[in-house]
């Protein structure tokens, strides 16, 4: 099972055209996404971290530490995702052990990509 798949019944749905902005660096964030079709690109104070695909999860810190976004979410292609408030968000870790492992692999991922970095 893919967090894709976790998503499919989800009747939160929100569609961005190419270029368009998700959410930005140091706004509050109450939602996370998970990318179902299309891609996006994640930016730090301009500079390009990642781009995610199908199945990829952004926006999950806002929802765990309730600090603003850290980074810059963008539509690389026309996208549409999966958008999970903080509700769902706990109803998804508490029902479904899997999602819960993924986000934690997700945040691990980025941690150790910008350990390599430094």
């Amino acid at each position: 099972m893919t967090s894709i798949n976790i998503f499919q019944n989800e009747h939160q749905f929100q569609s961005f055209s190419a270029g368009q902005v998700i959410f930005r660096e140091g706004e509050p964030g109450d939602v996370m996404y998970v990318v179902q079709e299309g891609e996006v690109d994640i930016l730090f104070e301009e500079a390009h971290l990642e781009t995610l695909g199908p199945g990829g999860i952004l926006g999950e810190m806002a929802l765990i530490d309730t600090t603003a976004r850290s980074a810059t979410a963008v539509a690389k292609t026309d996208c549409k995702l999966a958008a999970i408030n903080q509700t769902r968000f706990k109803v998804h870790v508490h029902y479904t052990p899997y999602f819960a492992l993924q986000v934690m692999r997700v945040m691990a991922d980025r941690l150790r990509r910008m350990n390599h970095r430094l």
